[in-house]
């Protein structure tokens, strides 16, 4: 399972990296500007007028009254990572935006395996999160609070995760849970959203 992982985020960080080539619009709050990745639909042609849709804008899990505290590491040119948190605190998350160069170090102290990595690494109520998950799993995750679990990953970078956005680009992803002696088990599955 684990040699399937390795190879599922090498496909995804090239892909990502041949999707994210171009420069597309995102939206907070009603505020438009420029990324340089394809991190949401554009709903409207015209530019200047543009309304900007995520399919992950939508909460499912609007009841939820834990942590909402949460440390976030990522690469200071990482704009996909950007664009995550923004959908992070669009589902009520606040977030302490650290930029490192240091991503490495931080996966390492985290205990982050390679299979699991990401770009980013985000750190909440004890609980590492690591790279794109949706905003409602974190959510139900730390709702049920497990004490074998230390965390959930999403490997690599899937095109159409939170923060992946690209068109109407959308590959299946697994939420993986995993605990501190590496074993890893799916938490929830994304075949069509």
């Amino acid at each position: 399972m684990l040699k399937l992982l390795s190879q599922i985020t090498i496909v995804s960080v090239v892909i990502a990296a041949v999707v994210g080539a171009g420069i597309y619009l995102t939206s907070t709050q009603g505020v438009n500007k420029t990324v340089s990745n394809d991190n949401s639909a554009v709903a409207n042609k015209n530019l200047a007028s543009a309304t900007l849709v995520s399919v992950w804008d939508k909460e499912t899990e609007p009841d939820y009254l834990g942590t909402t505290e949460m440390t976030v590491y990522r690469s200071p040119s990482c704009g996909c990572c950007g664009v995550w948190v923004e959908h992070a605190q669009k589902h009520g998350f606040k977030i302490k935006d650290i930029k490192t160069e240091e991503m490495e170090a931080i996966k390492q102290q985290h205990n982050v395996l390679a299979e699991l990595a990401s770009c980013h690494t985000a750190i909440i109520d004890g609980y590492i999160m690591e790279g794109h998950i949706p905003a409602d799993d974190i959510k139900r995750f730390l709702a049920e609070k497990p004490d074998d679990l230390v965390g959930l990953a999403v490997p690599g970078m899937p095109i159409g995760t939170p923060g992946m956005e690209a068109r109407d680009i959308k590959q299946p992803f697994q939420v993986l849970a995993f605990n501190d002696k590496g074993e890893v088990e799916v938490f929830k599955e994304y075949q069509s959203y």
